[in-house]
């Protein structure tokens, strides 16, 4: 069924057109390269899966609850009109906050791979290049498997967030080669990485589990990625040109604080846009939700080198400050870990069954002799 099918409302113009700026960037040296940058290349090589092969789309997924996750965590739960809701609406309410959620993680993989082309093409040096080759094959990767949930499984889309397409506009209008790498690498891919983590640890349905862990271990590289690159060229910027990145992050992060409230689905429920919205603001789950979301941006952002007073004052304001203490490097580690004994877990039970079905043939065979 074709997406425009399934969209919750309307999406609007089909393409979205983004007026492209800057220089396409050549590099003639071939035989020098970062050691670190050229050990996350091959990283990214081999770590390369099939999303068609490597997730177990057998697996049946319920579309009035794909996520398993407690009631509690869906904004008008214990509010008037929570209390009359069915058990039919409930099951409503829950499918279409899974399709919101997925949509802008299914929207935002596409614009990280626009983003990771777009660094392809116009950072200076080869070995950026060749990274981001991978990871321009791992967002489309990621883009088919949100996609394929969201049409299979859970048969509904919503369109692009606004702010998360604002966010992306600015992100690929700026002239700047580094400007794709803060906007994608450190703020979206960071965020992204914060609500994957958070879906991921709570829900107890195996295919979305699969699917974030999964692509949690290919975001994992790709920050580090970010990190690398941006801390090597932020060490030979000015103060002035330090600030301008400092501004283009806050700006990014007050859009990102607002992006994941969900609101357009509240308003698919027949409720005002500005009771949605307070609903949004006195959801204690939300807030903690907000909060954990930058668990990955703000240490991300200290370690690369912007942390002037403005940019920690902002982060204060937002009452996530401390977290510019967190080990990313411990949290990127886990992600990884996840993903492979999850792979081990899945193996070894194939694995046992396999096993079975051989002892079955065996004592099969021997009885009819």
């Amino acid at each position: 069924m074709p997406t425009y099918d399934l969209y919750a409302q309307d999406p609007g113009d089909p393409l979205w057109q983004v007026p492209a700026s800057g220089a396409a960037r050549f590099s003639w040296e071939y035989d020098d390269g970062r050691d670190r940058l050229l050990a996350l290349y091959q990283k990214g090589k081999d770590k390369q899966w099939d999303g068609q092969r490597r997730i177990d789309w057998h697996l049946e997924v319920d579309p009035y609850d794909p996520l398993g996750i407690p009631d509690e965590s869906l904004t008008l739960y214990g509010t008037r009109h929570w209390a009359k809701m069915t058990e039919r609406d409930k099951g409503e309410l829950r499918k279409h906050y899974a399709s919101w959620q997925f949509s802008q993680f299914l929207h935002g993989e596409q614009g990280a791979m626009v983003c990771a082309a777009r660094i392809v093409e116009s950072v200076p040096d080869l070995d950026a290049k060749f990274y981001s080759a991978t990871q321009t094959m791992d967002e489309a990767r990621h883009a088919e498997i949100y996609g394929r949930f969201l049409h299979e499984k859970i048969g509904m889309v919503y369109p692009i967030n606004d702010n998360l397409q604002s966010l992306l506009g600015d992100t690929l209008r700026d002239s700047r080669w580094d400007m794709p790498y803060l906007g994608m690498q450190v703020l979206i891919e960071g965020l992204a990485l914060a609500a994957f983590g958070m879906i991921r640890d709570t829900t107890d349905k195996p295919l979305p589990k699969q699917i974030l862990a999964y692509v949690m271990q290919d975001e994992a590289r790709h920050v580090a990625f970010g990190r690398m690159a941006l801390r090597d060229c932020y060490k030979q910027l000015s103060d002035a040109e330090l600030r301008e990145r400092e501004e283009f992050v806050i700006e990014g992060c007050y859009l990102m604080r607002d992006r994941l409230r969900g609101v357009e689905v509240l308003e698919n429920f027949g409720i005002p846009r500005a009771e949605a919205e307070e609903y949004s603001e006195q959801s204690e789950f939300l807030a903690l939700f907000r909060q954990l979301l930058f668990s990955r941006i703000v240490p991300c952002v200290k370690d690369i080198g912007l942390w002037g007073k403005r940019l920690q004052q902002a982060y204060v304001d937002m009452g996530v400050f401390e977290m510019g203490n967190s080990n990313l490097d411990l949290l990127m580690a886990q992600d990884e870990e996840i993903a492979e004994k999850l792979d081990a877990e899945r193996f070894a039970v194939e694995e046992r069954e396999r096993m079975a079905e051989v002892g079955e043939a065996i004592e099969a065979g021997a009885a009819e002799s």
